[in-house]
């Protein structure tokens, strides 16, 4: 019989934690996931931001609440390393001056392997440097959007050169501000989870990353009590039930709606620029609410069939 984890393990888990797993070439992410799911024996584990299984480096593992903030994980750009082999000789600055071009808004159509819809669209390509060459291979570094095929960066900046190119090695290094610094290997997590069935639950605490580490990266739009109530049963965010703006942000943006305590009540994406927020019109400001408390804790607070009722606090 499997020895339970200790109450503050578990407390950690059904609150809702991430895993930064490094993951190893040959595996699939739904398998490195699986695995991950399994160690922790939880039902449901997810993942976000799919590597290839011959492509290695930081995978995002979600349980439990955590899962509803994988979205918001995918928003963040992506940094890689990867080794371009060239098919014919290529001057250094020839390469690097296409490396630049290619820097910005690019169009990519995705392969006829991949699992999404084929459209053309735009990605942004953050940075696209060279870090060193041998003679037809090129070690560059990249930080781009999420959804950004490298593969096929890989073979345009062959054809911009006209020589041809494939993509042999590649590693995703950091998501965000999160990086290959702060995960670890699947063998790391079973030793931590065998360490806490024991009754030492340190490591496996320090691997299991708490929500705020990722919605705190958001800007938040802090709600009064009424507003708090009306998102916490799944309505969107009315102009009115706003109680501050710590921090600018654009229209479209992903935002947090907390508490003035501070708690995670919501996620949403604004229809308004931060200053242009707490005084637009009627309807909703922040719509496409995904919600992340029980709404039994908030009273429900109602005037008429899907309109909260106005706060009365200032």
């Amino acid at each position: 019989m499997t020895e339970p984890f200790p109450p503050e393990v578990g407390e950690r888990i059904a609150a809702g934690t991430f895993l930064l797993i490094d993951k190893p070439r040959g595996p699939s992410s739904h398998q490195v996931t699986a695995w991950a799911r399994d160690l922790l024996g939880v039902p449901v584990a997810g993942h976000a931001g799919t590597l290839d299984p011959n492509v290695s480096g930081l995978l995002w593992v979600g349980v439990g609440p955590a899962l509803k903030l994988l979205p918001l994980v995918l928003e963040f750009p992506k940094r890689y390393v990867g080794v371009i082999v060239f098919h014919g000789a290529v001057d250094r600055a020839d390469l690097e001056r296409v490396l630049a071009e290619f820097t910005g808004p690019i169009y990519q159509t995705p392969p006829v392997r991949s699992a999404v819809k084929r459209e053309r669209r735009i990605r942004r390509i953050h940075r696209l440097t060279l870090v060193e060459r041998d003679g037809v291979r090129a070690v560059i570094d990249l930080v781009a959007d999420s959804g950004t095929y490298v593969r096929t960066l890989a073979v345009d900046v062959g054809e911009a050169l006209g020589v041809g190119a494939h993509l042999e090695e590649l590693r995703r290094t950091a998501t965000g501000p999160f990086d290959e610094r702060a995960s670890i290997t699947l063998t790391t997590l079973a030793d931590a989870v065998t360490r806490a069935r024991s009754g030492d639950p340190a490591d496996l605490l320090a691997q299991l990353h708490p929500m705020r580490e990722v919605w705190s990266e958001f800007p938040a739009v802090v709600l009064k009590e009424g507003a708090a109530s009306a998102v916490a049963h799944g309505a969107g965010l009315a102009a009115g039930g706003i109680l501050a703006i710590p921090t600018p942000f654009p229209r479209g943006s992903h935002v947090a709606l907390v508490t003035r305590s501070g708690e995670l009540v919501a996620t949403g994406v604004a229809r308004h620029a931060a200053e242009e927020l707490a005084s637009a019109g009627p309807g909703w400001v922040v719509d496409r609410t995904r919600v992340f408390v029980d709404p039994a804790r908030f009273p429900a607070l109602w005037r008429g069939p899907g309109r909260p009722a106005a706060p009365s606090e200032g």
